[in-house]
């Protein structure tokens, strides 16, 4: 399939300490084809500089396609993605951490399925391959296998990562979805709403993952979890809109 533009989606939520960081490599990463890259980054009224961090950044790189986006009120990561989802305007799209747990050199792995006319929907799993993984904490791990495996006996799919933040969508498809999660409920919601779709292809491509521990600024904690069990049942099982 022919891709002439990516849409690249960055939430942010106080991280003016790294988002520079994650930044450049964005800038820096060579898209097959001679794709092109749209930077789509979403404030979610950050506590601390990252909005003078961003602008900053843009004000230094102008050859950067970047725009810029703030939520006068903390809504969460779920409703920054559906802002940076409504602005896109790339035949396909994906989302981005701000923080340097993902490697975007890693956006043309997900990115060949498609262009080679197999996939739709690709999701870059932190649980199959060879790339370097962090090696963090057990409970969490189990954890997320344990919601990747709710949510495909809630949607007959296979994945190994359902959690996992690199998701890359034909654009208009996910634009014609009504999304509701404003939190880390997205993950199993779209992917819920995303299986639903007649014929649609779904592929998962090993990644890297270079974890960061609490107080190197994870944000997720068990009460997300929950809250992704209660977003399998209302989306996958109960087939809610």
């Amino acid at each position: 399939m022919k891709i002439n533009k990516l849409s690249i989606i960055i939430p942010a939520y106080d991280e003016a300490a790294t988002i520079h960081l994650i930044l450049d490599k964005v800038k820096e990463v060579a898209l097959i084809n001679e794709i092109k890259k749209e930077i789509i980054i979403v404030n979610d009224c950050s506590k601390d500089d990252t909005k003078g961090a961003i602008l900053r950044y843009v004000d230094a790189n102008p050859e950067v396609s970047i725009t810029y986006h703030e939520h006068e009120v903390n809504k969460g990561k779920g409703a920054a993605i559906h802002t940076g989802i409504a602005k896109a305007t790339g035949e396909y799209l994906i989302i981005q951490d701000a923080d340097l747990e993902y490697d975007p050199n890693e956006y043309n792995d997900l990115l060949k399925p498609v262009v080679n006319g197999f996939a739709d929907v690709v999701y870059g799993s932190r649980f199959m391959g060879s790339n370097p993984h962090r090696i963090l904490f057990f409970w969490h791990t189990i954890g997320n296998k344990f919601l990747t495996t709710l949510s495909n006996i809630a949607t007959n799919l296979n994945l190994t990562d359902m959690e996992t933040c690199y998701k890359l969508f034909k654009t208009d498809v996910i634009q014609g979805i009504k999304l509701r999660e404003n939190r880390f409920g997205f993950e199993p919601e779209i992917t819920a709403k995303i299986s639903r779709i007649p014929k649609i292809r779904i592929y998962e491509v090993g990644i890297s993952y270079y974890g960061r521990t609490y107080e190197e600024g994870k944000k997720i904690g068990w009460k997300d979890g929950v809250r992704a069990i209660y977003c399998i049942t209302k989306y996958g099982i109960l087939n809610l809109k």
